[in-house]
């Protein structure tokens, strides 16, 4: 099995004048990954996606797509990227199905068959002989991705995927992304200022802050942390001879009664089921224990400090 990384970003730094608009970026990401590219206003995320598919200058390090440098590599390294960066350009006045042929000609292999493919895979079949201009703007966004996936590209980048879909449309673009992945391995970079979707969409997020990496990590641990550090809500009665006998335990961390009947408890999951034991030891009798979740959003206002997702 190949275990290479299909993009690894090394210490890839941006400057404009003295500034230093993306510092010392790194971060790999593997076949067959969602990977979320997230950040504020002005963090340096489309800086970085221009980047990575040769549209700005690197002041500093390397990218790396499939092993080719795309700065010394460029034609080996994009021939394996397809991309959607900030909003897909057509031709308006011919239809979908010409723009799709029109840049098939530019790309060598691509046959009529793939075309009618990826056609299908964006669910345009019924539209697709219809002038651009005619198009909303969602139908012009899948329209953008079947062009970034004409030539079967190893690496599909994303800016912003979602713009003018409905929420039935935000849908239909994450589960063909899902099936791309299983399916073909592709692996997907996407930037978006929908939270709750990547929440839905990624497999792992990153998030950068003042052109700085913050943190990289699975969408579950962003959510619920680590084993050692989770939060559970026990409702029990009495609560608050519930709450006396958790703060004498061990491995509490956080206790407090958050209402009548809950107890917010944040402790080692290993702990929960002595903790339980300990409530009905004391006559305490207990109705429900759900752990506690954040949404992505929640973590991302924390570690950004409540900084605008855009």
């Amino acid at each position: 099995m190949n275990t290479e990384p299909v993009i690894s970003l090394i210490g890839v730094t941006k400057r404009i004048g003295r500034t230093n608009i993306i510092d010392d970026l790194t971060f790999d990401v593997p076949q067959g990954e969602i990977f979320g590219f997230l950040g504020p206003n002005g963090a340096g995320k489309t800086t970085t996606i221009r980047m990575i598919v040769g549209l700005m200058s690197i002041t500093k390090g390397q990218i790396l797509i499939k092993g080719k440098n795309i700065k010394t590599e460029f034609e080996q390294a994009i021939r394996h990227v397809g991309a959607i960066v900030e909003s897909p350009e057509m031709y308006k006045y011919l239809s979908g199905y010409q723009n799709l042929v029109h840049y098939a000609r530019m790309v060598p292999g691509v046959t009529k068959d793939r075309i009618d493919e990826v056609v299908s895979l964006v669910k345009l079949e019924n539209r697709i002989h219809d002038k651009v201009k005619k198009y909303s703007l969602g139908m012009r966004q899948r329209l953008g991705v079947a062009q970034a996936l004409l030539h079967r590209p190893s690496l599909l980048i994303l800016d912003e995927p979602t713009n003018g879909l409905d929420p039935a449309g935000i849908r239909e673009l994450r589960d063909y992304l899902r099936n791309l992945t299983r399916t073909e391995g592709i692996t997907v970079v996407v930037s978006s200022h929908l939270l709750s979707e990547m929440e839905l969409m990624c497999d792992r997020v990153a998030i950068i802050q003042r052109g700085k990496l913050v943190n990289v990590m699975p969408i579950q641990h962003f959510t619920q942390g680590d084993d050692q550090d989770q939060t559970y809500l026990i409702q029990a009665q009495p609560s608050e001879q519930a709450l006396e006998t958790i703060k004498n335990m061990d491995g509490v961390r956080r206790v407090n009664l958050v209402e009548d009947e809950k107890i917010e408890v944040t402790t080692d999951r290993e702990q929960i089921p002595d903790i339980l034991i300990g409530l009905m030891q004391n006559q305490v009798r207990i109705y429900g224990v759900q752990l506690v979740c954040q949404t992505l959003e929640d973590r991302f206002l924390e570690i950004t400090e409540g900084g605008q997702i855009g």
